[in-house]
């Protein structure tokens, strides 16, 4: 008799699959994954404006102090009646005068076309002027009007009581 175990696979061990079932109320012993919160953590964080106020917000940055260097107090959109704000050209590498001496000041923002500025000139002189009389028109009608309604009051009175 051999003492070997046969090569053969009997039913009785293909009988024995293991099926992997996890139940969720029962209790476990070892190690579980803890799953990551939905929303992530929130820091308190201290804002310094560009002018020295504060103000404290929550946010997802660690960051505990977080200073602006750009914000509704120092920006030109913010504030479009600054003069400090207005944009000042630092050409400090004469690159900009370069680009002026090739080209011209034709591509500047706020320089307009030697041409345009002598249309919007005289446009604008006229278009004042006519601005002027068309004031003075509408004052002089409102007036007739205000006029007309008060020397207008108490005659239909009259004209009712005539006719009774």
């Amino acid at each position: 008799m051999s003492l070997s175990t046969p090569l053969r696979r009997t039913a009785a061990t293909t009988a024995r699959v293991q099926t992997s079932t996890t139940f969720i109320c029962s209790q476990c012993r070892h190690a579980t994954l803890l799953r990551r919160p939905k929303r992530p953590y929130q820091f308190t964080q201290l804002i310094t404006m560009t002018d020295g106020s504060t103000f404290t917000h929550r946010t997802s940055s660690p960051v505990p102090i977080y200073r602006t260097t750009r914000d509704t107090r120092n920006t030109l959109l913010w504030n479009p009646s600054s003069n400090k704000l207005k944009n000042v050209e630092e050409d400090e590498a004469g690159r900009l005068a370069a680009f002026r001496a090739k080209f011209g000041r034709s591509w500047d923002a706020n320089t307009p076309v030697e041409g345009e500025a002598d249309a919007k000139a005289s446009e604008s002189a006229e278009s004042k002027k006519a601005a002027a009389a068309a004031e003075a028109a509408a004052a002089q009608e409102e007036d007739d009007n205000l006029l007309d309604l008060i020397s207008s009051f108490g005659q239909d009175d009259q004209h009712g009581s005539k006719k009774n």
